[in-house]
């Protein structure tokens, strides 16, 4: 099939599975072609390789599933980034005064910062990876 290619672009986008809560990101070169019959067709590779349209069925990496949302590119990173800062510096907090009797607020206030660190913890994962729980996605956009 002979073809010529009118552009290319790059687009990336995030995805979040509604299945297992996985969430990840990936930059496509989009070819828009035109074949020798004057159709025009569009081409998406990501990583040099040809890959089928994320926007038609895209499909989970890590439980095969395909209710993905997909998003603008930048959710999952900055979902990554927030959770990042969100984390204490100190667990223990220095301004605990030495006499607070046992069960205090100054205790209450200790105990659910560490549950929050904990909590937070649990679902952190190394910073070269983008795998998130659907929670961890949506938890940016829940009303306070």
């Amino acid at each position: 099939m002979s073809e010529i290619a009118a552009a290319t672009v790059h687009e990336a986008y995030s995805f979040a599975c509604m299945r297992c809560g996985h969430g990840w990101e990936q930059a496509y070169e989009i070819e828009h072609h035109v074949d020798a019959s004057n159709n025009a067709f569009v081409v998406y590779k990501a990583d040099g390789q040809r890959v089928p349209s994320p926007l038609s069925t895209p499909t989970c990496a890590n439980c095969g599933g395909h209710v993905v949302r997909i998003m603008r590119s930048g959710r999952v990173s900055t979902v990554q980034q927030l959770m990042r800062n969100s984390l204490p510096v100190d667990s223990n907090p220095v301004g605990t005064p030495a006499g607070s009797p046992a069960g205090g607020p100054a205790d209450a206030a200790a105990d659910a910062r560490d549950r929050k660190a904990e909590a937070v913890a649990a679902t952190a994962v190394p910073a070269g990876e983008h795998h998130w729980h659907l929670a961890d996605l949506l938890h940016p956009f829940h009303r306070r």
